[in-house]
């Protein structure tokens, strides 16, 4: 098992995407049984141990922690689409993103939206590149005038 500390940042992005999608089938109430979920989740060959510190696992609490304002914050730059219409892959890496814009000062508005027009890449449909960066481009533009 590798130690943690030294995954890089887009394998932890694709590992917290991987377990919030997971989520999505779901409902966790509490910390605690988030924290479970997540050392129970299945371990690629050669990948980071569970263990709920670090990178991937600041990036799945956050998520799960600011789910309704971060769904408030799409929902408002999403123009005309319901959330309820938005794939669960695609929500997912919005959330992502704009909890990297939102919260994580030590991320660039930019990589996070670069990072999660990659994992679209892998996860999602080319169809909704546009769609994903004209989200976050405009929500990252709007906290800059501000």
């Amino acid at each position: 098992m590798q130690n943690n500390k030294n995954v890089p940042r887009r394998l932890s992005r694709m590992k917290a995407f991987q377990f919030l999608y997971g989520l999505e089938f779901g409902e966790i109430k509490t910390v605690q049984a988030l924290e479970n979920s997540y050392k129970n989740f299945p371990v690629q060959d050669g990948g980071e141990e569970n263990v709920c510190e670090g990178f991937t696992w600041e990036l799945i609490l956050g998520v799960w922690q600011h789910s309704e304002k971060l769904d408030e914050i799409i929902q408002q730059y999403s123009k005309k689409w319901r959330l309820d219409r938005v794939g669960k892959v695609e929500l997912c890496l919005l959330r992502l993103a704009v909890f990297e814009i939102a919260y994580r000062h030590d991320v660039p508005a930019k990589v996070a939206i670069n990072e999660a027009l990659e994992l679209n890449k892998v996860f999602g449909e080319e169809r909704s590149q546009a769609f994903i960066n004209g989200i976050l481009d405009s929500y990252s533009k709007s906290l800059e005038e501000k």
